[in-house]
């Protein structure tokens, strides 16, 4: 077996996920070329005392059940899943499907009673275990990257195994500093958005959840945002690629959006209430990570990049907004991506994708490589 997936398999389970004697392991996974991981991990997961569990997905079965699903089908699929989740303590998910547009053509309302209907499981997994998501190596990815498969192989075990614990530290004072900050304003191309941030909390996410990971991210108020947003990078929700994405935001609320296909992005956003505003605000700072692949996972720990988030917000940074969807949209502000500015309480942070503040300077790409 190849030594970096032993190691990143023993990673997953020792570190990110801490798993402890007796605790059951639900590992998830889709696509055959994730299968040596999953072994790997199942053997982790044993040396640690755990139980593991297995769960095999396809995407292309998927999708042949959503085009003809209807509410109670779906909310018996949510009580299942939901009970199962339930006896767990910790989840892995890896993801190796060979098409990620596999449910491109499923009708927006299938896709909106699916997500509806299974947000309870999700957010018990997230709310009430210990997880960790990650995508596994394939040719599709390779393609969406721009990269060889074996060069791309090489590039994600190097974002997957970085030194997160260095990581960890270095983002101690921007979780200070977002922890005591009121007024955000974020400047660029197409962008002037203001917004408050005050007493919702910062989190730091530094390889426990996400791999690869390597973001710090809170919420606004909810009726706090006002002002425009272009969002700079593609991005691929549902099976659908969205581009050149604006939305126009009034006491909160995304009153105006547009994109490559405005009518779809607004049934996206018309799913509930809730999905029209903000869940969640974060600064992406992975110093390997410098270009999109329609890959949130990657996307959203993009250096000099933020995300700004329709939809759901997290326990531990809650803002009270409540949503099936939880969207992150990727805007990268490095000079080469157009540049831009983020200010916190009138002093400028962060400057075309660097850290402004002595400070903070750890967190720019060649001081955590």
């Amino acid at each position: 077996m190849d030594q970096r997936i032993k190691k990143l398999a023993k990673s997953l389970v020792n570190y990110s996920a801490k798993i402890q004697p007796g605790e059951r392991v639900l590992i998830s996974y889709e696509g055959e070329a994730a299968k040596p991981l999953i072994l790997a991990l199942i053997r982790e997961v044993y040396k640690a005392g755990g139980v593991p569990y297995a769960e095999i997905r396809d995407s292309q079965v998927q999708r042949e059940l959503l085009l003809h699903m209807d509410e109670p089908q779906a909310a018996f699929v949510n009580k299942i899943e939901l009970a199962r989740m339930k006896g767990m303590d910790a989840f892995i998910a890896v993801r190796g499907g060979d098409n990620s547009s596999e449910l491109s053509d499923v009708p927006s309302d299938k896709m909106n009673l699916w997500n509806r209907a299974t947000r309870p499981v999700l957010n018990y997994r997230v709310n009430r275990t210990k997880w960790v998501v990650l995508r596994y190596p394939v040719a599709s990815m390779a393609q969406l990257a721009g990269m060889s498969k074996a060069a791309f192989e090489d590039y994600y075990f190097d974002v997957c195994c970085l030194d997160y614990a260095k990581m960890s530290k270095a983002m101690d004072s921007l979780v200070a500093l977002m922890e005591k900050t009121d007024r955000v304003r974020i400047i660029g191309p197409g962008t002037d958005l203001s917004f408050s941030i005050k007493g919702i909390g910062a989190v730091k996410c530094d390889g426990e959840c996400n791999i690869p990971d390597g973001e710090v991210y809170t919420a606004p108020v909810k009726n706090s945002v006002n002002g425009t947003l272009a969002v700079n990078t593609a991005s691929e929700e549902q099976g659908f690629t969205y581009e050149n994405i604006v939305f126009e935001f009034k006491n909160g609320k995304i009153v105006k959006a547009e994109a490559n296909n405005t009518k779809r992005i607004n049934e996206l956003l018309d799913t509930d209430k809730g999905a029209r505003y903000i869940g969640e605000f974060s600064l992406g700072v992975n110093p390997y990570i410098m270009q999109p692949m329609k890959d949130t996972l990657f996307d959203e720990k993009i250096a000099g990049s933020f995300h700004f988030t329709p939809g759901n917000a997290y326990e531990d940074a809650d803002n009270g907004n409540r949503s099936a969807v939880h969207w992150d949209l990727v805007t990268i502000q490095r000079k080469e991506c157009g540049g831009g500015e983020i200010w916190f309480d009138d002093k400028l942070v962060r400057k075309d994708g660097l850290f402004v503040p002595e400070g903070l300077r750890c967190l720019n790409p060649k001081n955590l490589r």
